[in-house]
C-alpha cells in the first residue's frame, strides 16, 4: 500500500506573489526562514495554525496549499 505524504505549494504561490521570500512570508506567519524552508521540502509539517495563516497570506483556501498524495515511491 502505498503511503501519504502531505505536499504543498508554497513555493509557487510565492512565486505568482511577487516573488516573496522565505524571510518575508516567515515574517507574515511569524515563523523563521528556515521552518518556511522545511516546510516547502515538505521536511517539516505546520501546526494547523500556522497552515492557515500562510493560505491567508495569499488567499486562498487551505486545500490550494496543502494537499495529501500519494507516495510514489513506497509504492508497490
Amino acid at each position: 500500500m502505498a503511503e501519504r505524504r502531505l505536499t504543498n505549494t508554497i513555493r509557487t504561490l510565492r512565486f505568482h506573489a511577487g516573488e516573496m521570500t522565505q524571510a518575508e512570508l516567515g515574517e507574515r506567519i511569524g515563523v523563521t526562514r528556515q521552518t518556511v524552508a522545511a516546510t516547502e521540502r515538505g521536511k517539516y509539517s505546520p501546526t494547523l495554525e500556522t497552515a492557515f495563516r500562510i493560505a491567508d497570506v495569499f488567499d486562498v483556501g487551505l486545500e490550494e496549499v496543502f494537499r495529501w498524495s500519494e507516495d510514489e515511491r513506497s509504492a508497490s
